[in-house]
């Protein structure tokens, strides 16, 4: 399986809107990523507009020729976005706006009630529908019956510990990505990985996908973003490959 980055360029907006000027430029970003070898561009329109803007997301559809995965919490507001930017994935995510970044992944069990119908109409507009989960199998299981035919772990708590539990994080993240093989779904993973972490992870064989931006865009400061997002590209194949080459 070959594995694509996708970079979000959420917090390209976020220093963007620090000065509430035009630069730097989300959609300039996520063209630069294309030059480095991006294979998909991120941006997650939040209910509070903290960084992504509604005009953003319509840029990003128009203006950059990779795929567009749209991260957006369940809600009316964000499907009707949906529905008129029509990206070529939706990713569902919880969203909590007391929180600085996304803290978990979305609870697809509790959620399991309403999720159908959103996901169906998201689906029936010619949009893929990813789901934003901790890596738990449980909740792999529940999104495959809820109709969603991608999901994306959440890396966060395995970026945060060290040593035995980070390995036990790892652990999850294998059981959580087979498990979805298993289901036939497409497994995608990110948050939080950087040049150090992300090997492990990468080596995964049903992982298909990473998507990474809040390290690609602090690296952009001190090494420039299109080397970073290259360098993250060839660490990510080189990972893969040699994962690969093992269980040959």
């Amino acid at each position: 399986m070959t594995l694509r980055l996708g970079v979000n360029v959420d917090h390209v907006a976020t220093i963007r809107n620090a000065r509430g000027g035009p630069h730097p430029d989300p959609v300039r970003a996520a063209l630069i990523a294309l030059e480095a070898g991006a294979d998909g561009i991120t941006a997650h329109l939040r209910e509070d507009r903290r960084h992504i803007r509604d005009a953003d997301m319509r840029r990003l559809k128009a203006e950059v020729p990779l795929p567009l995965n749209f991260e957006m919490a369940v809600t009316d507001e964000m499907l009707a976005m949906a529905l008129e930017i029509a990206p070529h994935a939706c990713c569902l995510v919880p969203e909590n706006r007391a929180e600085v970044t996304t803290e978990g992944g979305l609870d697809v069990v509790a959620a399991a009630g309403r999720l159908p119908d959103f996901v169906a109409r998201l689906k029936d507009n010619g949009t893929r529908v990813s789901l934003f989960i901790d890596p738990d199998v449980r909740q792999v299981e529940m999104a495959s019956r809820v109709g969603a035919p991608v999901i994306e772990l959440h890396t966060g708590r395995y970026c945060e510990v060290e040593g035995d539990d980070r390995a036990a994080e790892l652990e999850r993240l294998v059981a959580a990505a087979a498990a979805a093989a298993e289901l036939e779904i497409e497994c995608h993973a990110g948050h939080g990985l950087t040049f150090d972490t992300v090997a492990p992870v990468a080596a995964i064989p049903n992982i298909a996908e990473l998507n990474i931006g809040h390290f690609l865009v602090g690296e952009g400061v001190v090494i420039g973003f299109g080397p970073a997002v290259a360098q993250m590209k060839r660490l990510i194949l080189a990972a893969r490959a040699e994962a690969d080459a093992a269980r040959r």
